[in-house]
């Protein structure tokens, strides 16, 4: 086979070179890929400093700057691809996005149910004891309850 039809079926990511290559076919990808994360930072600005998009979508379209800026740092610069060769790579980053993850999704159920649970009562709200069979000691500015038994 000829060099062109190796480089046809072999897995490259932008920015990996062939021995045979010139120093400047790979830095052009370099170049490809700074401009691309200039681009999406720029835009990010843009969209916050700007009146143009619905306030409400804003965090929307940063989020989606934001994927995009990792991919592109990650097929220009760390040259990650879906090829045999990069299956350690691949597995490794699928593991570290469980991680980050378990580690944010796991916060946020945590103190979604603190607060459910955990939460004083509010003055004028449902009055709920904290741990079964103690009574709830009022707090300041909370009005006082009086003991069972009497009669007003």
């Amino acid at each position: 086979m000829s060099q062109t039809d190796d480089r046809a079926h072999a897995d490259v990511a932008p920015g990996d070179e062939y021995a045979h290559e010139e120093f400047g076919s790979g830095l052009r990808s370099y170049l490809i890929g700074l401009a691309l994360a200039l681009l999406l930072t720029a835009a990010s600005f843009w969209v916050t400093h700007t009146q143009v998009m619905w306030a409400p979508a804003i965090p929307v379209a940063l989020l989606t700057f934001a994927i995009a800026q990792m991919g592109v740092h990650l097929v220009f610069f760390l040259h990650l691809t879906s090829g045999p060769d990069n299956t350690n790579n691949i597995m490794a980053l699928a593991f570290g996005v469980l991680i980050v993850f378990l580690l944010f999704g796991g916060s946020v159920w945590i103190m979604h149910h603190m607060n459910t649970n955990m939460m004083a009562p509010i003055e004028g709200g449902v009055r709920m004891p904290l741990q079964k069979g103690v009574p709830l000691q009022p707090g300041p500015g909370m009005p006082m309850q009086h003991g069972g038994g009497g009669h007003h």
